[in-house]
């Protein structure tokens, strides 16, 4: 047994009683609670403004957190942190303790824990173990894919997946047909050979990730094979007169097809085009819904369009259930969207398991628009779906290419359009639109970037502190996005005048998510949020663009100051004024994917604080996505199953719908 004062004084100084701070739990040696069987309301009642009411609510608390001091007791004796108890109960259910001691190997469930880790679990709970369980290969195969997954990709050649296992000492062969028979891994075809009729299983996908690519692809082809026309081409022309002809063309595609892609980069017009879809549906009263996966991003389509936009997570209804890791939704194949169309922005960013779940709750007949730019870096979750679907060639794309936006927006425009070509021009903007600021490494770098957050941009542009974002590469470093909360804290919300801290939040503190909470009360929020504190109690209240959202326990783990953000937390945000950092540190991160999404968070002024060296215009010049392994743009040439009638070579699913016959007119208003 372990030693319990250990594990509860461990246990309590790491948050995981809820509604005891570190404040509280240095009281209770005390008062004589320094063990499970110690903790009594009567005892808590003796505590320092402790109420009866307060101790009874406590110790329902501390009954309600067994389960998770369950695993505690098996973490502390390895010296293995304690705070990994909550995730483990939100990965492996209410039973994990009981699930780690059947199988040791779910430690791996968590991304962060090594083989190493689980090894040592695996002793202590079954001394007599062996490295040649079947257990330990099964777990160790999904663990490997699930760190390629955390790089991007959602399969991988089986080869690949056996040169990894070989350092652990697993046999390939046995350790696949173990995980494979558990039904936590799908062996696939090569998406080179697909198609092919003597086509092998040659590559092996988690399959969660797996069933999500099968999805998307069957659901897309779905919704173009049951598409009608939404509109006809009189109630189009009357949407489109202030688009050129390639933007007009895009919103006839709208209309016609179930599945249509627009891309494009900033200042080309992809906001005035999916106003007039927009514009399109109303003008037939067909039912639109607008999306975007962050709270930023919907709020910033809604002001665009002047119709009500929604996270991707909202408007399916998200939820998260008890002892679940991921978001359930209340919208499904059984009770879809109520949409005719639905516009998805930033669609860049949708990884392949939340495009799966959009698309399942769109019935058929559902017209669904893609609206992203493929030069930005990929989702932070696995796979890359609008590049896949680019690349299938199978749905109309249009892409936007003519820069319109020359005086709002110009100079930082003109910069991305050159970037995205891989071309990296010299900055020279008298109207210091776009400003660069060299410096002679890391050090010197966040010293300007405090600068000009503070003083620079606010006096000379008239920003307010709250529309200035700093975004960085790297975490750790001078110019990392730790080191620089550190110090623009310290200038900005110093913890002497912000009162009261919770976990290091004080009111008037910006912080950032990462990681995405649904059931956050009164309004969830998602993984990349950035908001301000406007309150602390047991927890803290965070205004978000989309409303604010009490977080406390275990949600407060996935909290970090955001006056400096990594630029993959970034996407699909934009700020008044953005100061991008380029550290020496980000090194071979570099790449023009990240670059161009660094600089078009800007609206109105950018500043580039450049410590890098040669090495940013190599990496423009160079360096492009780095290629993730998928399936979908493979899957929905060749789909998985047979889909019925094939979709048109031109993407239109319906003779009805072909752009070169008349559109149907019975659903548009009378004439005037």
């Amino acid at each position: 047994m372990p030693d319990q004062t250990a594990v509860f004084a461990e246990f309590c100084a790491n948050g995981l009683w809820p509604g005891v701070g570190q404040a509280l739990a240095a009281q209770f040696a005390e008062a004589g609670i320094t063990s499970p069987a110690a903790v009594t309301a009567q005892r808590l009642r003796t505590l320092p403004r402790v109420t009866d009411r307060r101790a009874d609510r406590l110790y329902t608390s501390w009954i309600s957190a067994g389960q998770t001091y369950a695993v505690a007791e098996l973490l502390v004796p390895l010296d293995l942190p304690v705070r990994w108890a909550g995730r483990l109960i939100e990965a492996l259910g209410d039973d994990a303790a009981g699930v780690l001691r059947t199988d040791p190997w779910r430690l791996l469930a968590l991304p962060d824990a090594t083989v190493n880790q689980a090894d040592q679990l695996a002793r202590s709970v079954q001394p007599e173990v062996s490295r040649e369980d079947a257990r330990r290969g099964k777990a160790l195969v999904d663990w490997t894919l699930a760190r390629f997954a955390r790089d991007g990709h959602t399969a991988a050649p089986a080869d690949l997946v056996a040169q990894a296992l070989r350092p652990f000492g697993v046999e390939a062969a046995s350790a696949v047909a173990a995980a494979a028979d558990a039904g936590a891994v799908d062996r696939v075809t090569d998406p080179a050979r697909a198609g092919e009729p003597d086509a092998q299983d040659t590559w092996l996908a988690r399959s969660v990730l797996a069933a999500a690519e099968d999805d998307i692809a069957l659901g897309l082809l779905r919704l173009q094979r049951t598409a009608t026309s939404l509109a006809g081409a009189r109630a189009v022309k009357r949407v489109v007169g202030e688009l050129d002809a390639v933007q007009a063309g895009a919103v006839t595609q709208v209309a016609g097809a179930g599945v249509s892609l627009l891309t494009g980069g900033p200042g080309t017009g992809k906001s005035r085009t999916v106003s007039a879809v927009v514009a399109l549906a109303q003008a037939v009263s067909a039912t639109v819904a607008l999306a975007a996966p962050t709270g930023r991003a919907a709020k910033r389509l809604e002001e665009l369009t002047g119709a009500p936009a929604t996270t991707v997570h909202r408007l399916l209804g998200a939820r998260r259930a008890a002892g679940a890791a991921s978001a359930m939704f209340e919208h499904t194949a059984d009770d879809p969207v109520e949409a005719d169309l639905v516009v998805v922005d930033e669609a860049s960013m949708l990884d392949v398991e939340l495009a799966a779940a959009l698309i399942d709750a769109l019935s058929d007949g559902t017209h669904l628009l893609l609206v992203g730019d493929p030069a930005q870096l990929p989702s932070i979750g696995p796979g890359r779906v609008l590049g896949d679907l680019l690349d299938s060639g199978v749905f109309p794309v249009t892409e936007l290419r003519t820069l319109y936006r020359q005086s709002e927006g110009g100079a930082i425009a003109r910069l991305a359009t050159a970037v995205r070509d891989g071309e990296l021009p010299v900055i020279d903007d008298p109207d210091r639109e776009v400003v660069l600021v060299p410096a002679r490494g890391s050090a010197e770098a966040a010293h300007r970037v405090a600068q000009l957050v503070t003083d620079s941009i606010p006096r000379v542009f008239g920003v307010s502190g709250d529309q200035v974002q700093v975004v960085t590469p790297v975490h750790r470093g001078p110019a990392g996005t730790q080191a620089l909360n550190v110090a623009l804290k310290a200038r900005l919300n110093p913890p002497a005048e912000a009162g009261h801290a919770v976990r290091g939040f004080q009111k008037g503190d910006r912080v950032v998510a990462t990681a995405n909470h649904p059931e956050a009360e009164p309004v969830g929020y998602a993984n990349g949020e950035v908001g301000t504190v406007v309150s602390t109690g047991d927890g803290v209240r965070v205004a978000f663009t989309g409303g604010e959202a009490e977080i406390s326990g275990k949600a407060l783990n996935d909290l970090l100051h955001g006056w400096a953000i990594t630029v993959h937390r970034a996407q699909g945000s934009e700020w008044e004024a953005v100061v991008a950092v380029v550290p020496p540190e980000a090194g071979s991160m570099l790449s023009r994917p990240l670059f161009y999404t660094a600089l078009t968070r800007a609206r109105i002024h950018l500043s580039v604080v450049h410590a890098a060296g040669p090495a940013l215009a190599r990496a423009v010049h160079e360096i492009g996505t780095v290629p993730r392994r998928t399936r979908l743009a493979a899957l929905v040439r060749h789909p998985p199953v047979d889909t019925g009638d094939a979709v048109d070579a031109d993407g239109y699913g319906d003779a009805d719908s072909d752009p070169d016959e008349p559109f149907d007119e019975m659903e548009e208003p009378p004439e005037e």
